[in-house]
């Protein structure tokens, strides 16, 4: 009789095996290429950069969590993504110190002060990119050019006596504002540069192509769907083709590639905007997240003073999710308007009530 002993418990009852461990472990093996295709460009220091970032993410969540006596979260492997995923969006000349405040304000101030994995409103890496951004522009704009001629040691790049040959990336160029760079670039990046990743800018940004596997993988596996990036980057191609400005006989198809090639726009679409918590849970608001996301960018990189707009698009959407969700709920299976106004009519009852007994 024993296998038929009953067991009492609260729902749900359905159990799967699929868990945030499991997703987050899967996020860290689609992000390889991109780390591969960074240490090939950069060196071995763009590894020990993330090996420092994850290290000090982990150890600020389990003292955090220590001091505030909660459970330790350490074995979910989330704040190995945020450490991995800050790095990504900052240049490899980064002083170790300076990503380690990164780390703090991602897992301290962005994600565990507003609750935790799951209750963050921002995304915590790239929040504290942009805290490293209006902290350290200097250093936060600095490009290495790649090259196995110009890998910087893994010490401090800030100690005396460490030089390196910086240079400009696709975007910093400027060349979707001005015609004049525009033609400068085109010879400057050649589009193959730009999609295996041969040119100077973040960590993990350079190589479409790794990112691109990292994106497919990740789909393949339904850790996250294919509406956001879609919508997304087909928001910029759409756009920069329409509008483009292209130099003169070149051809706007291609300059669209360059487009979405340069920056971070694949690292933003396939591996920081479908984040759960900071994204819509509904099939429609998904799309009006990746379509706003890449209006954003566009406006940004046409009229904005900064030359990307990943980053900021994505977090500018993270804070209009609640709106999204709110008015692309789905309407439930079985519900007549008159159980909808029904319902409205005794909430709106039991207000007043509680209104009334709190001013008697």
């Amino acid at each position: 009789m024993e296998q038929y002993k009953l067991s009492v418990a609260s729902s749900p009852h359905a159990s799967s095996p699929v868990g945030t461990k499991n997703l987050m472990r899967d996020v860290l093996i689609a992000l390889i290429p991109a780390m591969v295709m960074g240490v090939w460009v950069f060196g071995p220091r763009a590894l020990t950069m993330t090996l420092v970032s994850v290290v000090f993410c982990e150890i600020f969540e389990w003292g955090y969590c220590k001091l505030m006596h909660k459970p330790n979260p350490i074995g979910d492997l989330s704040a190995a993504i945020t450490g991995v995923l800050l790095v990504f969006v900052c240049p490899v000349s980064l002083p170790y110190w300076t990503i380690i405040i990164g780390d703090f304000f991602a897992i301290v101030i962005v994600k565990q002060l507003f609750g935790g994995l799951g209750t963050n409103f921002l995304n915590p890496a790239l929040a504290g990119r942009a805290f490293l951004m209006l902290s350290y522009p200097v250093p936060m704009t600095t490009w290495v050019l790649p090259g196995k001629e110009n890998w910087l040691p893994m010490l401090n790049v800030g100690e005396a006596g460490v030089d390196f040959v910086t240079g400009a990336t696709p975007l910093s160029v400027d060349f979707m504002k001005s015609a004049e760079n525009a033609s400068a670039a085109v010879s400057q990046f050649s589009m193959s540069d730009m999609f295996i990743g041969n040119i100077g800018g973040c960590v993990g940004e350079v190589s479409a192509i790794a990112l691109l596997i990292g994106g497919i993988y990740l789909i393949a596996k339904g850790v996250i769907r294919i509406r956001i990036p879609a919508a997304y980057i087909l928001t910029v191609a759409v756009l920069t083709l329409v509008f483009s400005r292209a130099p003169e006989g070149y051809n706007v198809f291609l300059w669209m590639l360059r487009e979405l090639f340069a920056g971070g726009l694949f690292l933003g679409a396939f591996f920081m905007a479908t984040d759960y918590v900071t994204s819509p849970n509904t099939p429609k608001g998904e799309i009006i997240f990746g379509i706003g996301a890449g209006l954003l960018v566009v406006f940004i990189r046409y009229f904005g003073g900064y030359p990307e707009g990943v980053c900021y698009s994505i977090l500018v959407m993270n804070i209009c999710v609640w709106l999204i969700d709110k008015y692309t709920m789905p309407k439930r299976f079985g519900v007549t308007a008159e159980m909808r106004k029904a319902e409205k009519e005794k909430a709106k009852a039991a207000k007043k009530a509680a209104k009334e007994g709190s001013e008697a």
